[in-house]
């Protein structure tokens, strides 16, 4: 008699997760967890280290940090960039190699101290958590500006420049980058979104017209966050009810879209609702032409991943 016992599937969506009725998770898609490297990068020479930092005292929260290899006369402080991390808020980790590697590269070009917060993650946490966690880390990382802060990182206070403050992100952690920079109440200097994970229960532009509601996206926020809907402000910030793009709490913003992305549309017509919002700040449009959804991150090698790279290191530095 065969004593393997067959788990029942409670939800499956391929081919990012896997839940099962017992409620263990199979995370389909996730890369490798790896370990930072104290001593510097072998590639980039980048250093990093993992942290945790308690914002009440039954709660505490992951980053990893990265410091760029510097001069041994350091003279002048370095931008900040308080990174989210992509995965659906449902896979990846601070400590994931795509993550590890990207920010690996980012870190060398554009020559800044970043935090890569290490949420929870849905299904086991579901929204509104991801957002609370990378507010939380947000407000940490702020207050080594203030006199008399208390369990302060010393990579943060020797290197980093707090009035150039930055929050950066991909796919849904470009999502959570305009979910922070709505809430307002931190001084940031700039946000990047890539590729930013926005939907809503109508289709536009090229999104396919027929199955909308059981689309691959549609099922992913139903996952994450299942009292809520499609045209919840945090995933439509363009839909009905969501508040004044005009109120975003930042001087700069970079939108970056893939052609081939089937988000493409939705960070478009973000960026045209920012411009047409009564904003003050800056915003910018770039587009990968030919290219998909986190080309930069999968395929780091490419010609159109390194411009990347450099639009996103001059934004940081600019």
């Amino acid at each position: 008699m065969d004593s393997t016992v067959t788990k029942e599937v409670a939800t499956e969506l391929l081919p990012i997760i896997r839940v099962y009725k017992d409620g263990t998770v199979e995370r389909l898609m996730a890369s490798p967890i790896v370990p930072p490297f104290p001593e510097g990068d072998p590639q980039t020479g980048v250093l990093s280290k993992d942290i945790s930092f308690s914002i009440t005292p039954d709660s505490s929260i992951s980053a990893r940090l990265y410091l760029p290899k510097l001069p041994d006369q350091q003279s002048h402080k370095l931008p900040i960039l308080v990174y989210f991390h992509g995965g659906g808020f449902c896979i990846e980790s601070a400590s994931s190699f795509l993550v590890h590697r990207y920010l690996n590269i980012l870190v060398s070009q554009a020559k800044v101290v970043v935090v890569s917060v290490d949420y929870r993650l849905a299904p086991e946490h579901l929204l509104p958590i991801a957002y609370d966690d990378c507010w939380d880390a947000l407000n940490w990382v702020a207050s080594h500006s203030a006199r008399g802060a208390t369990d302060k990182e010393p990579w943060l206070l020797e290197y980093g420049d707090f009035e150039r403050l930055f929050i950066g992100g991909d796919s849904s952690g470009g999502n959570i980058v305009h979910n922070m920079a709505i809430r307002g109440g931190v001084r940031i200097s700039g946000a990047f979104l890539v590729d930013p994970y926005f939907w809503g229960s109508k289709p536009i532009g090229s999104e396919p017209k027929e199955g909308h509601e059981e689309s691959l996206l549609s099922r992913l926020w139903k996952l994450v966050y299942p009292s809520s809907g499609l045209d919840d402000p945090l995933i439509n910030p363009v839909g009905p009810g969501a508040p004044s793009l005009a109120g975003l709490g930042c001087s700069r913003m970079l939108v970056c879209v893939a052609e081939k992305d089937i988000l493409r549309d939705r960070g478009v017509a973000y960026i045209d609702a920012v411009r047409t919002s009564g904003w003050e700040g800056d915003v910018d449009l770039f587009e990968a032409e030919g290219e998909n959804h986190g080309h930069h991150i999968f395929y780091p090698e490419t010609d159109k991943a390194k411009e990347m790279f450099q639009r996103l290191a001059s934004f940081l530095n600019h």
